[in-house]
């Protein structure tokens, strides 16, 4: 009869790998696209409503707030300093004065775009150090990967 904990150990383990290696694998790639990126690098909390706002665009205030697990009048705050240095715009909502869609600017664009290019060229060439097998077994992790993503981002998760 197979071991009833075995799966759960399977998933602890993959658990423990996977919090130790993401973090990691992030800070490498960061610290690179840092080195090459010519403009001053933003605050996580700034550049994670810039991200945010570039995938949802028209979002307002506070479902950036829920979204991004934070409150409003932070958000706000973000929104304020992201403003004053030309990269995001408030536009009223037509029906509801009271509320604000935020949408990034053309300079946000080109710079959020010049930072997702230098995160796959550095990405790229460290997959390029991998062999045939490890590649393989990335590519086959990908759609789990997306589905685990998924997972955490849900209202229950």
């Amino acid at each position: 009869m197979p071991d009833p904990t075995a799966p759960d150990q399977d998933i602890d383990h993959v658990a423990s790998a996977l919090v130790a290696s993401l973090p990691a694998l992030h800070r490498g790639l960061e610290r690179q696209v840092a080195r090459d990126f010519p403009h001053p690098r933003l605050p996580d909390g700034q550049l994670a409503l810039l991200f945010l706002v570039e995938e949802r665009e028209g979002i307002t205030v506070r479902d950036a707030a829920e979204a991004l697990l934070m409150k409003p009048n932070n958000v706000s705050a973000l929104v304020s300093q992201l403003t004053d240095q030309g990269l995001l715009e408030r536009r009223q909502d037509a029906a509801d004065k009271r509320v604000a869609h935020l949408h990034p600017t053309a300079t946000a664009r080109q710079r959020l775009a010049e930072a997702r290019g230098l995160k796959e060229a550095h990405l790229a060439g460290a997959l390029r150090t991998l062999t045939e097998g490890e590649l393989d077994a990335l590519g086959a992790a990908l759609g789990a990967l997306t589905s685990l993503n998924r997972g955490l981002h849900s209202p229950l998760g």
